[in-house]
């Protein structure tokens, strides 16, 4: 293993500069189609924390049985994370990506047939190993199509979805069961349907650049600027070697199991701590997710900005995950908020921080390493993520049937972006590229 030096490192950066900027805009139709697949994958893993509190009354759940739907639901995640990232860089995300969502668009179909929680554990399995697919596969179609410069913008608004996803499902479930007054499983029923129309717009239109039929070359050459890399693919342990690799899998390791607590958990934070329901829960959730999505962009605009300023990529990064860092902190509060709209504000900060850290987080594998190399990356990193999202889940879980309070989780939430950023630069503090020798395919 070798590093290239800090001049070499930003030679795409420097050639992007002699390239204008083309007028063609089929990369940002791309970002669109990756910005839906998150957006649907969203509302399909969310329709069922919204669901909770009418389920939980219906069919007598424990807290400590959702714990153990929604804890399950990540080992398969992360364990189809380290699937998809060995298969994408295999097949490629146009491929990829048609596999995922058809075997998530499956275990969405299957949760209308069961009503325990352990029904629901193996009915989400499908939907967990498809759901993994989306990062690998939108992470490498990011990597094919945007120059370093604009890539962390790309993944910015990509992973804005996550959050529209967030704002759209609470208000849409809520339309479904409560306005038309149909059953519960009429919410998986038609967001499912919405995944068909996406599979089909994403295999008529999406195709490498070099092969696709309406590109400009204009376009062609932006998106050329870095230099093409060698052929080929790396192993989990030709990457597992190298510490930048570590960085990114800590980070997950810290931060996702924030992120996935929200998603699952909110709505039954709302309806126990504030009295609020099915009805009445959409307004707060689709506040807190639309401060989350501002933080993701502006995650992914504030290190842009610094890199065409001239700032190292790893300086650019780290200051913005610095940044989101110290705007979670306020959620250590949360728990003890004295209305619903104090705590959807720290809440919402919190979720818009996490959005923003992670989108830099989310830069590391196209940064530092090579394209054959990031997919298996990324696999490793949202393993690592699902881990600590399990662990989380769990003692979440049991925290509620024991404690009865979200206090602690709170806590924990406040820290954890700090603690990450530390060990992050503990792991990697010059953030140089990563220099790996491929293997045939």
């Amino acid at each position: 293993m070798s590093d290239f030096t800090e001049a070499a490192q930003h030679a795409p950066d420097t050639a992007a500069h002699d390239v204008p900027r083309p007028r063609g805009r089929i990369r940002w139709i791309i970002c669109a189609l990756l910005f839906a697949a998150v957006v649907l994958s969203y509302i399909d893993r969310l329709v069922l924390g919204v669901l909770k509190p009418q389920l939980t009354e219906l069919y007598q759940w424990t807290n400590t049985g959702y714990g153990d739907v929604t804890g399950y639901f990540q080992v398969f995640y992360g364990i189809g994370f380290l699937l998809f990232g060995w298969l994408i860089d295999r097949i490629g995300p146009k491929y990829g990506y048609l596999l995922a969502m058809g075997s998530w668009t499956l275990g969405h179909f299957a949760q209308t047939l069961v009503t325990s929680t352990t029904g629901f554990v193996i009915a989400r399995i499908p939907l967990a190993f498809g759901e993994a697919g989306t990062y690998p596969s939108a992470l490498a179609a990011a990597s094919q199509w945007f120059p370093k410069k604009e890539r962390a913008l790309a993944i910015g608004i990509f992973n804005a979805g996550a959050n529209v996803g967030a704002v759209v499902t609470p208000l849409l479930i809520g339309f479904i069961v409560a306005g038309l007054l149909l059953d519960w499983r009429w919410a998986f029923i038609i967001t499912g349907l919405f995944n068909l129309v996406w599979l089909f717009a994403w295999w008529r239109l999406y195709h490498k650049p070099a092969e696709h039929p309406r590109l400009s070359p204009e376009e062609r050459a932006w998106i050329e600027t870095e230099p093409q890399q060698d052929a080929g693919r790396a192993g989990f342990l030709q990457v597992l070697r190298h510490r930048e690799a570590w960085a990114y899998m800590a980070g997950r390791f810290l931060i996702d199991p924030v992120w996935w607590t929200f998603l699952f958990w909110l709505p039954d934070f709302f309806n126990k701590q504030y009295g609020y329901d099915l009805k009445g829960f959409g307004p707060p959730l689709v506040a807190i997710y639309i401060l989350a999505d501002l933080g993701a962009i502006a995650g992914g605009w504030y290190s842009s900005h610094l890199l065409k300023r001239g700032v190292t990529a790893g300086r650019a990064r780290k200051r913005a995950m610095f940044a989101a860092a110290l705007f979670a902190l306020p959620v250590m509060f949360a728990g003890q908020a004295s209305n619903i709209w104090i705590a959807v504000t720290l809440i919402g900060l919190a979720c818009a921080a996490h959005q923003g850290f992670s989108t830099n987080l989310f830069a590391l594998p196209g940064d530092q390493f090579p394209r054959f190399a990031q997919g298996t990356l990324i696999g490793l990193g949202g393993f690592a993520g699902a881990v600590g999202g399990f662990i989380a889940s769990k003692s979440l879980g049991l925290l509620l049937d024991t404690v009865g309070s979200y206090g602690p989780f709170f806590v924990a939430c406040g820290v954890a972006y700090l603690v990450a950023l530390l060990v992050f630069q503990l792991l990697n503090p010059r953030y140089r590229d990563v220099h790996l020798h491929a293997t045939a395919k």
